[in-house]
Formats: structure tokens, C-alpha cells, sequence
């Protein structure tokens, strides 16, 4: 996702950021006015951070950073009691931390819940690599928790408003869709190609088509335009009527699996399909499978 543009609201909730981005050019004792060193021990992560996973090798590679040339760009921190929450610039901790500092540059801020929470998504919004469906879920938590319109969400982030609606879209999508764009098997583009098709099942059969064939997003718009036009349900996705005892078979695998389980075709032929979500969940289901074999 492009970072060009985003971040306008930053400087409204924080106050004059030109001049922090230009410290370097001030006098020394304007400097000690602003930044303290703060024990890393006492900075705590920001709970409304929506950044989960931090890449291993980059954090690494921030951290040789660190240790040859010190942190460049203060972290900007929030006062709570005796330690501080971050609020912009958790990559930059944990980076520190690996390379051993036990202190950190911050700049200190008096801020309430509602600008911490929103100024960490912003940031986060504007300075990470996010896939779109982490960028979603960013600016759908930053309208709900700061009772923001689209309009203005998009005003924040400096996006238009167009790209935020379709990106809130995807958030429509199954639920396998979406961890298909989270691993970077499916991207942004092709998915918001499903957001038109209402049928979960029929949405993942077009994304997993996508995947396994390496569909461009142009094949997969003329593969669900010609869908819609006719207004079926593809071969691989077609529901034939089931009876009784086969839907019973479905909810017993569900029960037994604890996931979502679909079969595709009838009682003489056809496909089941189990869901997982991680490898973790993967590895559940076979020992489950494994354990039934004994």
C-alpha cells in the first residue's frame, strides 16, 4: 500500500511537527528542552496499535542501524503515572532493544486516550508496509473509536475518500478471502474484484482460482463479470441439493473440526473443503485427522 499523501491529521493532534522533522538544524538547548532520554524499562507498547507482527530481518537490520549511527528520530511517548505508552514509533523500540540501548530519545506528550489512540493508527498507517487488509482494519478502528465519519477518517490519513470506502470494502469479504491478502497470496486488486459477489463460497472459489491459476486482476474481472452476467454459480462452487443425512455429515465435521466445513457437489460426487486460519490451526486439524486414523 502506498504511503504517498497520508498523515495530514498527525500534525494537527501532535502541534508544530516541521519542527521536530527539522531538530537537527536547532540549537542544543532547544533540543534538551523537547527530547529526554527515557529508560527503556519504562516504555510500554501502545494497546491500539494495530501493527501485530514486526518483520524479524527489518528489525534486525534497523537495530545494526541503531547501533552504529543511535536513534535519529525521537519516539514520541504518552506519560501514564511513572512510565510511558507509545505512541509513535514501536518499530523503533523494539529495534532498540535488540541492539541492547537502555534508554531511548522520546519526546513527551500530555495526551488523551482518544488523540493516543488515534495519532497510533495514523502512524501506523503512515509509516508501515501494511497489506490492504491491515489498512482496512486501521482506518475502520480509527472511525469507531474516534466517532469519525469517512469523509474525515480520509481527511486524517490524507487519502481520498474513494480509496478509504474501497478499502473498508474488502473488510465485506470472507473470511478466507481476507487471510488469503494477509499472506500475500491474493492481492488488494484482485480482491476488491470479489467485493461484487455476494455468495461467501462463490467468493472464495474466485480467490482461490485466482491464486492457484496466477489469474491477472483483469483475467478474474472478465472471469465475475461473466458470472454475473449469468447470474450462476461457477461448476466448482455449485450447490446441489443435500439431503438430510449429508447436511448432518457436514455439522458432525464441524463439530469435530471446530472450523468452518463445506462440501461442494452432491451425495455421489463432489469436494470438502476444511478451513484453517494459521499453522497452528493446520496442525490441530491433523492431529485431529491423524488421531481418527488409530
Amino acid at each position: 500500500m502506498s504511503n504517498k499523501g497520508i498523515g495530514k491529521g498527525l500534525a494537527a493532534l501532535l502541534g508544530n511537527m516541521k519542527e521536530e522533522e527539522t531538530i537537527a538544524e536547532k540549537s542544543e538547548s532547544a533540543v534538551s528542552r523537547e527530547i529526554m532520554n527515557v529508560d527503556i524499562s519504562l516504555i510500554d507498547t501502545n494497546p491500539y496499535q494495530p501493527r501485530k507482527v514486526f518483520d524479524k530481518a527489518a528489525l534486525e537490520e534497523l537495530a545494526a542501524s541503531i547501533k552504529t549511527f543511535g536513534i535519529i528520530q525521537p519516539l514520541i511517548v504518552l506519560r501514564s503515572g511513572n512510565r510511558y505508552v507509545i505512541i509513535a514509533g514501536e518499530r523503533r523500540f523494539r529495534a532498540a532493544r535488540l541492539a541492547g540501548l537502555t534508554s531511548v530519545p522520546c519526546v513527551v506528550r500530555e495526551l488523551t486516550p482518544r488523540e493516543m489512540r488515534e495519532i497510533a493508527l495514523i502512524e501506523n498507517l503512515q509509516r508501515e508496509d501494511l497489506n490492504p487488509v491491515e489498512a482496512a482494519e486501521g482506518i475502520a478502528e480509527l472511525i469507531k473509536s474516534c466517532d469519525l465519519t469517512q469523509e474525515e477518517a480520509a481527511e486524517r490519513i490524507g487519502m481520498s475518500r474513494p480509496v478509504v470506502t474501497n478499502l473498508l470494502r474488502l473488510l465485506s469479504l470472507d473470511k478466507e478471502v481476507l487471510e488469503l491478502v494477509r499472506s500475500g497470496r491474493l492481492s488488494g486488486s484482485h480482491a476488491r474484484c470479489l467485493v461484487v459477489v455476494t455468495d461467501p463460497e462463490v467468493q472464495v472459489y474466485y480467490a482461490n482460482k485466482a491464486c492457484d491459476n496466477k489469474m491477472s486482476v483483469r483475467d478474474l474481472e472478465q472471469q465475475i463479470q461473466l458470472y454475473l452476467g449469468r447470474k450462476l454459480i461457477p461448476t466448482g462452487a455449485r450447490k446441489e441439493k443435500q439431503s438430510k443425512e449429508l447436511k448432518g455429515f457436514v455439522n458432525d465435521m464441524k463439530r469435530i473440526f471446530n472450523t468452518k466445513v463445506t462440501i461442494l457437489g452432491g451425495e455421489e460426487k463432489g469436494q470438502i473443503r476444511i478451513n484453517y486460519y494459521s499453522n497452528d490451526d493446520l496442525q490441530r486439524i491433523y492431529d485431529l485427522i491423524d488421531s481418527l486414523r488409530r
